[in-house]
């Protein structure tokens, strides 16, 4: 998978310069919909089966400052996928190669009357390339 990269704009600083903290979890989305673009399966075609995929919880640590007019490298790694819940890591990095940001982010998913869907049941298609991603899924099961 290619990361995501994300040029810093000077809007983004605060007024000692460097990179506001609520940009990171926008990366984040940034990040995560290009992962999704490249699995082959963009908001658009997910919207198209009927599925959204909201974020039910968000964390991150930050490790050093990113300033205008960085780039920042964004990687992306499925950890986990069970039931209804993917839960998605991301590193950034500065062009030294520096970590400036970790963060997950767990997302469900749901279907046109937003109720909560296991994923493996409304879209295996999806299901597999995921689960395929997780670490140690040894036969591409990757969760329940």
């Amino acid at each position: 998978m290619a990361p995501y990269v994300h040029t810093v704009q000077y809007y983004e600083t605060d007024k000692m310069g460097i990179v506001h903290h609520s940009n990171y979890v926008r990366w984040m989305e940034e990040a995560r919909v290009d992962f999704l673009r490249q699995i082959g399966w963009g908001f658009e075609k997910l919207e198209a089966e009927g599925l959204v995929s909201p974020v039910v919880s968000i964390g991150g640590r930050y490790r050093a400052a990113s300033v205008f007019p960085e780039e920042i490298t964004i990687r992306v790694s499925v950890v986990e996928l069970r039931g209804a819940v993917l839960k998605l890591e991301y590193l950034m990095t500065n062009s030294a190669g520096a970590t400036v940001f970790e963060g997950t982010s767990e997302h469900c998913f749901l279907d046109g009357n937003r109720r909560v869907v296991r994923l493996r049941n409304v879209c295996p298609e999806l299901y597999g390339i995921l689960a395929s991603l997780v670490p140690g899924s040894g036969s591409g099961n990757g969760g329940n």
